[in-house]
């Protein structure tokens, strides 16, 4: 006889404070690397390419894990996987803080990578523990607060590391996350396992997504470079095509694929992807030219601004974001994910345009710059939580996490591409970009915003509540 699993207990705010204060963590430990690249760079001896691998080894191992992640917790059961997942996270931010050189901070950041699967499972938890309604409140303030994290993270690394060393930077987060994980393994209720499934995991499609993964960073890497090496990238593009055919081949014939490319198929799931892609690539070329701005020389047309400095400008920003994602789940409840979509996506669209035009005084970035954090979240939150209640239950783990791997490629692209247009826009001889980079890089990434708005007004309303 097969035993009816009991009802899902209900959780109270005791619990989702517990995935909030998990996804500050993680989202802190998630961000320190970025900020403190020129500092790691020196300390460990690092060429440019090596520091290149390693800003983006997390977001790689990120992106291949979090849909293994969404599947098991739907398979298994959320908490269950989500506990496991972060002792391999907090595993990774002790190797990291006690590394002594570039290969064991590698394997660090590639433990740590794991991170990133913690979402999805957290809205399995939400969604099997709330109704409909007060799902959505939740989802928005655990994705927000991972954003609120990367925030503190990336504000926090540098005057810690300066402050402390850089072994510091890694154990704080790392300790936050080990207290989180606890207080989620005593307040949070187990969830029954959502279904059997012993067809086990799709190690042929990891594989190939993972190739395609490394293969598109290194491809943008060498962008700047197409002039002094044409055949090593035309080389990697074609590799890039190969593997990307294999994965979908792989994918289509998989009796349990690593990423359901049917579930991609639905309208709501491949519309959010499309415009997670288009505003996170908006988003991040923002999030690294800004902080580059602010640090040109002021006898230019910069600021001059220490690390201290450039800290202290990015708090609005990072405040706006920790408000983007329950202010997004209270929207989506009320008026439905693509108003709130929308809406967003404008706001985002005019500050970029209007820091290409005006962005002489301080202030002008600090304004731009919290406009465009607050309608990332406010359109990212909207879209995670449009998916997840637009599926099956069974289902969510895997449908956010397609939109979840989405968010880290449109980053890792995002930056790589504001990377190379101010490469491309340096004079010879010197190590400052001209001004005209920055503008045509927040054209740009407002043009990308902007289109995006085709997409979302063929979105669904959502369901209001």
């Amino acid at each position: 006889m097969t035993a009816t699993p009991a009802s899902p207990v209900r959780i109270g705010k005791a619990a989702v404070g517990a995935l909030g204060m998990l996804a500050v963590a993680t989202g802190a430990l998630e961000s320190v690397v970025t900020p403190t690249l020129p500092l790691l760079q020196r300390e460990l001896d690092m060429s440019p390419a090596e520091g290149a691998l390693l800003s983006i080894m997390l977001l790689i191992t990120g992106a291949l894990v979090t849909p293994v992640a969404g599947k098991f917790g739907d398979r298994y059961g959320g908490k269950r996987v989500l506990i496991r997942l972060m002792v391999v996270v907090s595993a990774g931010g002790v190797v990291s803080s006690l590394a002594p050189n570039l290969p064991v901070l590698l394997l660090g950041q590639v433990l740590q990578g794991a991170m990133v699967g913690a979402l999805p499972l957290s809205f399995i938890l939400v969604r099997k523990h709330l109704p409909a309604g007060e799902s959505k409140v939740a989802i928005g303030v655990v994705s927000g607060l991972f954003v609120g994290g990367g925030m503190a993270g990336t504000l926090s690394a540098g005057p810690v590391a300066e402050g402390l060393s850089r072994h510091w930077m890694f154990a704080l987060p790392t300790i936050a996350v080990i207290g989180a994980t606890l207080l989620v393994n005593r307040l949070m209720p187990h969830d029954p396992p959502g279904r059997s499934d012993d067809t086990g995991v799709d190690w042929p499609g990891l594989v190939l997504l993972s190739g395609t993964l490394v293969t598109l960073m290194l491809a943008l890497a060498l962008a700047p470079d197409i002039g002094s090496r044409p055949l090593v990238l035309g080389a990697l593009i074609v590799v890039l095509a190969a593997f990307v055919t294999g994965w979908i081949a792989v994918e289509h014939r998989a009796a349990s694929p690593m990423v359901d490319l049917r579930m991609l198929a639905r309208p709501a799931v491949w519309k959010s992807c499309v415009l997670t892609f288009m505003i996170c690539v908006g988003t991040s070329v923002a999030v690294y030219l800004v902080p580059q701005l602010f640090a040109v020389s002021a006898d230019g047309y910069g600021f001059g601004a220490g690390a201290t400095e450039i800290g202290f400008f990015l708090l609005p920003g990072a405040v706006a974001a920790s408000l983007a994602g329950p202010i997004s789940g209270i929207g989506a409840r009320r008026f439905g994910s693509r108003a709130v979509v929308t809406t967003g996506i404008v706001i985002m669209a005019a500050a970029l345009i209007a820091l290409a035009a005006v962005h002489t005084e301080v202030w002008h970035l600090i304004i731009g710059k919290m406009l465009i954090a607050l309608a990332n979240g406010l359109c990212v939150t909207a879209m995670v939580t449009s998916t997840a209640t637009s599926v099956d239950q069974s289902n969510t783990g895997i449908a956010t996490s397609l939109v979840l791997v989405t968010r880290v490629i449109g980053f890792a692209v995002g930056v790589q591409v504001s990377g190379a247009i101010l490469t491309a826009g340096t004079p010879s001889g010197s190590d400052v970009p001209a001004e005209s980079a920055f503008v045509t890089g927040f054209v740009i990434a407002g043009a990308v915003t902007a289109l995006s708005l085709l997409v979302a007004r063929t979105m669904s309303k959502g369901v209001k509540e």
